[in-house]
């Protein structure tokens, strides 16, 4: 089984103790391909690096709406000369998050806004997050046509969905699809087209049933797809082909 993991964050301080063994062995099990994403400064660079030493990862770049405050023209510079990288394959993620609220609606939007200029102007996809702001988020997509994306981590509404794919964007799933609650994610993946659905981690979040609640890594996303499989009505095997070739066509990579 070829397994793409589409949105990753091994450079979090929860691998600092095995990062390298773990990646090694979840590559030789199967895990074809990585997408690990930036955040800030530090994750952008930490990304770049990892995609630099496996030949399986690849990056983003990008400013999360949690450090939103910090985005500046330094920041819009930097993001700019790291995704010259061959190897950085998308901007985000970024978008709005009003949960945290960290920084003001106003800061996160002009952050989440000229990232997507830079993403329309170097033409890169745009991975996104979105929680409690659906309607901000989606205003501002709606700006930028001709840039496609992803809505990472999704759980919104079928009806968000629907709108989201009009746009011809992708939806990514993660271990939460596994959970009793997941009701309206099951209710999204039953009716959305097979060629925009992207299976992630979000690690080391967001670990699936038999694992909830303990670190996540790529090595446990059979979990995840073997509940995608029973909601599609498909083969485990053919999860993992159909989101493998989803996430290659994404980011790019032949």
């Amino acid at each position: 089984m070829r397994i793409f993991d589409s949105h990753a964050h091994f450079d979090d301080h929860a691998f600092d103790e095995d990062r390298h063994e773990l990646l090694k062995a979840i590559h030789a099990e199967g895990v074809e391909l990585i997408a690990n994403i930036g955040c800030d400064e530090q994750t952008c660079r930490n990304s770049v690096a990892l995609a630099e030493q496996y030949d399986f990862i690849y990056a983003t770049v990008g400013w999360h709406p949690e450090f939103a405050g910090s985005w500046d023209a330094r920041a819009e510079a930097l993001l700019r000369e790291l995704a010259k990288h061959p190897k950085v394959r998308a901007i985000g993620e970024t978008g709005v998050d009003y949960h945290w609220m960290n920084d003001p609606e106003e800061v996160q939007l002009r952050c989440f806004d000229e990232q997507m200029t830079i993403a329309r102007e170097l033409g890169k996809p745009v991975v996104i997050h979105q929680r409690e702001g659906m309607e901000d988020c989606l205003s501002v997509v709606r700006r930028y046509p001709d840039v496609q994306g992803v809505f990472h981590c999704y759980s919104g509404s079928a009806e968000s969905a629907k709108e989201i794919l009009k746009m011809d964007y992708y939806l990514g799933f993660t271990g939460v699809i596994t959970f009793k609650n997941a009701r309206k994610s099951h209710e999204v993946l039953k009716m959305m087209p097979a060629d925009r659905i992207l299976i992630e981690t979000d690690c080391p979040y967001m670990a699936p049933v038999p694992h909830r609640g303990k670190r996540c890594h790529s090595g446990l996303l059979p979990h995840t797809l073997a509940a995608l499989a029973d909601i599609r009505g498909i083969s485990v095997e053919e999860a993992a082909e159909l989101t493998l070739n989803n996430a290659k066509r994404f980011y790019g990579i032949d």
